[in-house]
C-alpha cells in the first residue's frame, strides 16, 4: 500500500505536535502557516506536517469519494490545474478547501499529497458527500392529504437531491404552515432521517405529524367602535367567526384574518368614515386553549359629499353624467359606491358603461378630492374621453364541433361596428345559452391598437357535450317489454345528413335540435314523439321553426273490459326575437292539431263544470298558442343571475259562438266537446341573484287558468292542470290531456281540489292553479361533464275547481332540501325531500308530512 502524506488532517494529537513545531519555527514561517489552520464550517482543525515551504508544479489531480459530483467540476472549483505552481504549505490549499465547503455538498474535505517526483507533486482531493434523498413519507395523517403536502414540501425536496439541515427545516415548516392554514395552529411536525439500503449514501425522510385539535375562536371584541355595533362588524368578517355562532367554522387562519380586517375598514369607508383605521389588534389564548381577538379601531370622522364638478367631458353634459352617477350633495361619502357608479357596476348603470357603449374604449375617469373641510368633501371628476374605437377583427377559437357561423350569428360584436361593452356582455350570454360551451372557461380578450383606434374581439371557447341519451329496458311479465329509448341531438346538422364524412358519429355543428323518443310499458302504455327545431330559419335572422309530433296510448283494461286513452298531436311553431321594448323579448306562435280518443277510460278523470265524467268518444283539439318571453338568464344549467318571464295564451276557435241557438244541455258530453273549445292562460316568472359567492337565490311564480267562451258549454274537460307530486309524468309518460305541475311535499291526492268525490283514489284536473317558490342553491361542481348543486326550498301552491274559488293566499305550504346532478348525456337527475305542512288529516310527524320526489331527465314544472 502506498503511503500518503496528509497536508491537512483532523487529529487533535497533530494539533499538539503542530504547537511545539510552531514554537521552533521562525516568525516568518509562522506567518505563512497560520492561515492554513482555519477550515470553514468545521469544528475540527486540520494540521499540516510542516517543513520548509517548497514550491511544486502540479503534475496530477484526483478526486476521491465523489460518487454524484463531477470530478472535473470539483477540481475546477478547487482552483487547481495541472502545470500550476503551488507552495506547500501555502494559502492555495486553504483557499481550495474553503471553496469546496461553500458548495455545501460535502460533510468532509481533505487535500492530500499522493506523491512527489522531484519538484512535481500529485494531489488527491478527498471528499465525503452529503446523503442524497431517495423518498419521503408521512406518518400521523390521512392519505387524502398526502398530495397536498407533497405540493408544499416538493418546493424544498428533490429526489436525488442533497439532504441538509436547511432542507429538512424548510420542509418541516412547510408542513406545519399547511396545517396552520387549515386552522390547526398547534400542529407539530418532526423529521427523521433514515439510511436507505437501496443506494449507498442515501436516506429517506419520514415526517411525523401531530395536527392536534383545531384552535377555535371564542370571542372577537372591538374597542373604539362608537358608531357601529360590534355585531354588525362581526358579520363583515366573512372567514373569521366566533365559536358560538351557528354554522360558523370559527377556525383561525392568519391570511383570512388579515383580509377580514381590510373588509372592516372597507365597510367603514362605505359609511363615510374615510379615515377609519385599525390601530392595533391582539390575539391570546385562554385557559381552554381557545383564541380571543381584540381589535382596536379608530373610526375618525364621518364625511359627506358636497360639491361634485366634472372636467374634460365634451360628449355628455354634466346633467347627464350626474344622473348616471346619482350621488347628491349631502349623501354619505362612500368611496365604494363612487367607484361603482363610475366604473363597471353589475347593472350597467355607470359612467364608464355610458361611454364604452358608445365606442369610447380608451375612456378613463379619475375622481380627485379637491377640498376636505370639516365633514364635507368636494370632488372633481376628471374625464379623458379619448377617440371612439371600432371593431377590427372578431376571432373565434376552440369551436371544434360547432360551425363558426353558428357562433357568429349569436354575437353582437361585428367588424366595423363601434365598440360596446354591453354588446360583449350580451354576446357572452348568448354563447352560454347555446349550452354548447363550458361557461367556466369562456374567455374574451380585447387587444387594442391605439394608433389605428381599433380593437379586436377574441372569443375562446371550450366545447362540451350537449347531446343526451336515454336508454332502459326490461321484461314486465304480462306487461311484456318495458323500456325507453330516447336521443336528443342539440347541435344537429340536417344539411349534412347525407354527407358521410360529416357523421362523427352524427352530423353536427349547425345548432339544430332533433329529438326522438320511444317508450313502452308493455301493453299498458306506449309513447312515440319527435321534435325538430331550426333556430335560425333562413340563416340570417333568429327566427325559429319547430315541428313536433307525438302519439301516446294508455291502456288499463283488456279482454271484455277494455279501457284506453290515445292522443295524437302535430304542431308547428314559429318564433321571432323582438327589437322592442328590447331584444331580450322572443315571441312564438304555434299551431296545434290534436285528437283524443277515449274508450271507457278509467284512469285520469276528465270532468265538466257540472261534474260530468268524460270517458268515451273522440275529441278534436285544434288550437293556437301565442307566447311572449323575456329572458336575461345567462346559463340554462345553473343560472346565477337574470330573470325569465313568460306569458302564453292557448285558444281554440269559439265554435259555440258560431251557433248561438244550439241546445248544449240536451246533448251528450261526447257531442258537446267533439270540437274542444277554451282559452288557456299561463304566466311563469323566474328570478336569480347571487347572495354570497356562488350561493344563488331563486324566486319563482306560476299561475294557470282555463276559461270558456260560452257559459252554456262551460270549461273544457281537457287542457286543465294537475298540481302535486314531482311533475315527472309530463316527461316520462307524455301528455295525458293535462299539464302536470310539481308541488314538492304533496302528492296529487293530498290537495282537496284534485280528489274525485265519486272515486277518492282518482284525481281530477282543475282549471286554476297557483304556485310560488323560493330556493337557495349552492353548486358542488360546475364541471360541464357533471354539474352538481344542492338546494333548500320553500314552496306554496294550490288548485281550484273554478276561478270564483281562486284565492292567491290560500296556499299549501312545504319546505325541504334537494340535490340536482346534470349529466350532458342523460339530463337532470334530482332528489327532493319536502315536508308538506298543510296536509289534511296527516300525522304530524316527519314521516307523516314528508314526501320524497325523484326527477329524471328534465327539471319538472
Amino acid at each position: 500500500m502506498k503511503q500518503l502524506t496528509y497536508l491537512q488532517s483532523d487529529s487533535m494529537q497533530m494539533k499538539t505536535k503542530a504547537f511545539f513545531l510552531k514554537c521552533l519555527m521562525s516568525l516568518s514561517l509562522l506567518a505563512l502557516s497560520l492561515p492554513l489552520l482555519a477550515q470553514a464550517d468545521q469544528d475540527s482543525i486540520p494540521v499540516l506536517e510542516y517543513g520548509e515551504p517548497l514550491e511544486y508544479e502540479i503534475g496530477g489531480i484526483k478526486v476521491v469519494g465523489a460518487n454524484y459530483s463531477d470530478d472535473n467540476a470539483v477540481i475546477s472549483i478547487a482552483g487547481f490545474r495541472v502545470g500550476d505552481k503551488i507552495r506547500i504549505p501555502g494559502p492555495k490549499i486553504q483557499k481550495a478547501i474553503k471553496a469546496l465547503w461553500k458548495l455545501r455538498l460535502f460533510t468532509d474535505v481533505k487535500i492530500v499529497k499522493e506523491k512527489t517526483i522531484g519538484d512535481i507533486v500529485f494531489l488527491e482531493i478527498h471528499v465525503q458527500e452529503r446523503p442524497r434523498l431517495t423518498r419521503h413519507s408521512y406518518q400521523g395523517v390521512k392519505k387524502s392529504v398526502h398530495d397536498d403536502l407533497n405540493d408544499e414540501v416538493n418546493k424544498y425536496l428533490l429526489k436525488g437531491g442533497i439532504v441538509t439541515e436547511n432542507v429538512k427545516t424548510n420542509a418541516r415548516e412547510a408542513i406545519e404552515d399547511y396545517f396552520i392554514g387549515k386552522g390547526f395552529l398547534d400542529a407539530v411536525a418532526t423529521v427523521r432521517e433514515i439510511p436507505d439500503s437501496i443506494r449507498p449514501n442515501s436516506v429517506r425522510l419520514v415526517f411525523d405529524i401531530d395536527r392536534k385539535d383545531k384552535v377555535k375562536i371564542r370571542n372577537i371584541n372591538f374597542v373604539g367602535n362608537d358608531n357601529v355595533k360590534g355585531k354588525k362588524l362581526r358579520k363583515k368578517m366573512e372567514d373569521t367567526k366566533e365559536k358560538r355562532r351557528l354554522f360558523a367554522s370559527s377556525k383561525f387562519i392568519m391570511d383570512e384574518y388579515e383580509e377580514d380586517k381590510e373588509a372592516l375598514i372597507a365597510f367603514y369607508n362605505t359609511l363615510g368614515y374615510r379615515d377609519a383605521a385599525i390601530e392595533s389588534d391582539s390575539l391570546y389564548r385562554d385557559e381552554d386553549g381557545l383564541l380571543n381577538i381584540q381589535i382596536n379601531i379608530d373610526e375618525g370622522n364621518q364625511y359627506y359629499f358636497r360639491n361634485i364638478a366634472w372636467k374634460g367631458n365634451s360628449i355628455y353634459d354634466e346633467q347627464t353624467l350626474a344622473n348616471v352617477l346619482s350621488i347628491s350633495k349631502g349623501d354619505i361619502y362612500n368611496q365604494e359606491l363612487l367607484q361603482t357608479r363610475l366604473s363597471f357596476s353589475q347593472d350597467g348603470r355607470d359612467v364608464s358603461t355610458l361611454y364604452m357603449d358608445n365606442g369610447y374604449l380608451f375612456f378613463q375617469v379619475d375622481p380627485i378630492e379637491v377640498a376636505v373641510e370639516d365633514d364635507s368633501i368636494d370632488l372633481e371628476i376628471r374625464i379623458f374621453e379619448g377617440p371612439q374605437a371600432t371593431i377590427d377583427k372578431v376571432v373565434i377559437k376552440g369551436n371544434d364541433r360547432t360551425h363558426e357561423h353558428v357562433v357568429r350569428r349569436q354575437l353582437r360584436t361585428l367588424p366595423g361596428k363601434k365598440f360596446s361593452r354591453s354588446d360583449i356582455i350580451r354576446s357572452q350570454r348568448e354563447l352560454m345559452n347555446l349550452n354548447y360551451f363550458n361557461p367556466e372557461t369562456l374567455g374574451i380578450n380585447t387587444p387594442v391598437n391605439p394608433q389605428r383606434g381599433t380593437v379586436d374581439i377574441e372569443y375562446t371557447l371550450e366545447e362540451k357535450p350537449s347531446d343526451q341519451l336515454e336508454l332502459s329496458a326490461g321484461w314486465g311479465g304480462l306487461q311484456g317489454v318495458i323500456g325507453t329509448l330516447g336521443v336528443s341531438f342539440n347541435n344537429f346538422s340536417m344539411r349534412n345528413i347525407f354527407n358521410k364524412e360529416a357523421w362523427r358519429p352524427l352530423p353536427q355543428g349547425d345548432g339544430q335540435r332533433l329529438s326522438l323518443r320511444a317508450q313502452t310499458n308493455g301493453t299498458f302504455f306506449q309513447s312515440y314523439n319527435a321534435t325538430f327545431t331550426e333556430p335560425w330559419l333562413g340563416g340570417k335572422k333568429p327566427n325559429s321553426l319547430t315541428v313536433a309530433g307525438f302519439y301516446n296510448k294508455f291502456s288499463q283494461g283488456f279482454g271484455d273490459n277494455p279501457s284506453s286513452l290515445s292522443i295524437a298531436q302535430l304542431s308547428v311553431s314559429l318564433g321571432k326575437r323582438l327589437r322592442w321594448p328590447d331584444d331580450n323579448f322572443v315571441t312564438s306562435t304555434a299551431l296545434n292539431l290534436q285528437q283524443l280518443t277515449l274508450n271507457e277510460w278509467r284512469g285520469q278523470a276528465f270532468t265538466t263544470d257540472q261534474n260530468e265524467f268524460v270517458n268515451d268518444g273522440k275529441f278534436n283539439n285544434f288550437s293556437i298558442t301565442q307566447t311572449l318571453v323575456r329572458s336575461t338568464v345567462s346559463d340554462p344549467i345553473f343560472p346565477k343571475d337574470g330573470s325569465r318571464i313568460s306569458l302564453s295564451v292557448q285558444f281554440t276557435p269559439p265554435y259555440s259562438l258560431f251557433n248561438p241557438d244550439r241546445d248544449y244541455a240536451s246533448e251528450p258530453v261526447q257531442e258537446r266537446f267533439r270540437f274542444v273549445e277554451y282559452h288557456k292562460w299561463r304566466f311563469d316568472a323566474d328570478w336569480y341573484t347571487p347572495i354570497v359567492g356562488d350561493l344563488i337565490f331563486k324566486a319563482q311564480a306560476k299561475i294557470g287558468m282555463v276559461g270558456s267562451y260560452d257559459s252554456r258549454l262551460g270549461t273544457s274537460p281537457f287542457e286543465r292542470f294537475l298540481l302535486g307530486g314531482d311533475g315527472i309524468n309530463n316527461q316520462q309518460f307524455g301528455f295525458q290531456g293535462v299539464d302536470i305541475i310539481s308541488l314538492r311535499g304533496y302528492e296529487e291526492t293530498e290537495l282537496p281540489a284534485n280528489i274525485n268525490p265519486a272515486r277518492p283514489g282518482q284525481t281530477l284536473a282543475t282549471p286554476v292553479f297557483s304556485k310560488i317558490t323560493v330556493e337557495l342553491r349552492y353548486p358542488l361542481s360546475l364541471n360541464p361533464s357533471s354539474t352538481i348543486y344542492v338546494l333548500a326550498f320553500a314552496q306554496g301552491g294550490n288548485a281550484w275547481r273554478s276561478t270564483r274559488e281562486y284565492n292567491p293566499f290560500d296556499l299549501r305550504r312545504s319546505a325541504g332540501l334537494g340535490l340536482r346532478v346534470f349529466l350532458p348525456m342523460f339530463g337532470t337527475l334530482g332528489f327532493d325531500y319536502g315536508i308538506g305542512f298543510d296536509k289534511p288529516g296527516a300525522e304530524r310527524t316527519i314521516q307523516g308530512l314528508g314526501n320524497f320526489n325523484i326527477i329524471l331527465g328534465f327539471e319538472p314544472e
